[in-house]
């Protein structure tokens, strides 16, 4: 258990190849960083990793892992969505402009970074409020930052990591890499 009082993977189920039909989050149109629209359908035929993130978090070195992700598996057909949120301990103050200045000089972030909205509360962000209405065991209240939850190529959710579990880990890696070679 972790500090949180949570398992290092929070459903092992997710990863023996559990799929959620029904449910495609890659609906919502989200707006970037920049302030720019981007509908999430773009997204479809690719293996998308879904991340709540903060900059001022013990969990925030996890940036350096996903964009190395991002980097390895990016020609194959692999891409990580960043969503900062502020529902953790106040971890994400910024305005979206200091959020792209942070993941740009501090960790190099090419992946798409997506303006800050609510994981969890009163004002959860629809899109979150789909990822959390999922049935077990992919669905559930986000955690804390830095919660990844891994769709195949038609859109379905089909892990979900726990914010603990570092990018690298290697049951993220194999579940990766399984539906990278599923699309090939």
């Amino acid at each position: 258990m972790t500090a949180l009082g949570i398992g290092p993977l929070l459903f092992a189920a997710a990863m023996a190849g559990s799929v959620t039909k029904g449910v495609d989050v890659l609906t919502f149109t989200m707006k970037r960083l920049d302030g720019s629209p981007q509908a999430l359908s773009e997204y479809k035929g690719k293996v998308v990793m879904l991340v709540n993130t903060a900059s001022r978090c013990g969990l925030t070195p996890q940036y350096e892992g996903l964009e190395a992700l991002y980097d390895k598996y990016e020609h194959r057909g692999f891409v990580v969505l960043g969503f900062p949120a502020n529902n953790f301990a106040g971890q994400e103050p910024g305005m979206d402009g200091e959020i792209a200045e942070f993941c740009r000089a501090t960790y190099d972030i090419r992946f798409p970074m997506f303006s800050k909205i609510s994981v969890k509360g009163a004002d959860i962000h629809p899109l979150y409020k789909a990822l959390t209405t999922l049935p077990a065991p992919l669905g559930g209240d986000v955690k804390w930052n830095f919660q990844k939850y891994l769709l195949d190529r038609q859109g379905a959710v089909v892990a979900k990591f726990d914010p603990q579990t570092q990018p690298e880990d290697p049951a993220i890696v194999a579940k990766i890499e399984a539906l990278l070679a599923e699309g090939s």
